[in-house]
This record gives structure tokens, C-alpha cells and sequence, in this order.
């Protein structure tokens, strides 16, 4: 899916921020931190960054993640997400080398049970290793 297409299915103002940090994830394909956007955005206000990674995580675009640098990173949800029901419980390779973080949407995060009272709000499950591009 391009980035008017995301914008407009969620009802959303194409705006330069807007558009610049969809393409950028689309194009990267793999989740980001707020230090990958800082080297490939130029002229843009961090408060306007942090408020469109918020709305996109709110409309289900983007979920985030913590990956092995103990940063939140962000990546493209699966077009199944919605704003009011994230399907973002999938497990996260984070490679060790190059510091990619990527999602693993095909293998589920597996259940948790937990003690009568408690509820789970999120499962975030990482990986680490050595990604295929390291591993050559």
C-alpha cells in the first residue's frame, strides 16, 4: 500500500510530515527509531515527528516496538490493524550486527496465561541474532 492510500483509508490529512515518515517506512522496510528519522528527515520539528508517530500508533499504522538497544522503534502494521485493535502480537528479529529490527508477521507471539485478575494489554516478544544480510 503507498502512503495516500494509508492516509486516506484512515481518514487522515496529507500533510509533509505525514507523507515523509510513511515513505520513509515503506521504503526501509523495517522498524525505525526516532535516530533513523532525525538522519533521514531534514528540516522538520521533533514535536510534529512525536505527534504523527502517536496518531499513526493510534489509527493502527504503526505499532511500536523495544528492540535489542532498549529504544522504541517503529514499523508498519499489517493492513489488518485498526485503530481501535492493534494485530501487531507477532515476534521481532533484531539482528545484533547491523541493528535492523524487522518484523516476523508470519510467526505468532505465543499465548500467555496469566494469574486470575491480571490482564495483558501487549505482548512484545524479541528475537536476536545475526540477519540473512550479516549472515553472507
Amino acid at each position: 500500500m503507498n502512503t495516500q492510500d494509508l492516509l486516506s483509508n484512515h481518514q487522515l490529512r496529507k500533510t509533509p510530515m505525514r507523507t515523509a515518515v510513511l515513505d520513509l517506512l515503506i521504503s526501509e522496510n523495517k522498524a525505525l527509531a526516532i535516530k533513523d528519522f532525525d538522519q533521514q528527515l531534514t528540516d522538520y520539528d521533533r514535536v510534529t515527528l512525536y505527534r504523527t508517530l502517536k496518531t499513526f500508533e493510534d489509527q493502527g499504522i504503526i505499532h511500536s516496538i523495544v528492540d535489542g538497544n532498549r529504544q522504541t522503534s517503529y514499523a508498519l502494521c499489517s493492513h489488518h490493524c485498526t485503530e481501535h485493535h492493534h494485530h501487531d502480537e507477532h515476534i521481532h528479529f533484531h539482528c545484533t550486527k547491523c541493528e535492523k529490527t524487522i518484523c516476523l508477521d508470519d510467526t505468532a507471539a505465543p499465548v500467555i496465561t496469566t494469574p486470575a485478575g491480571f490482564q495483558v494489554n501487549q505482548v512484545q516478544l524479541l528475537v536476536e541474532g545475526v540477519c540473512d544480510t550479516c549472515n553472507r
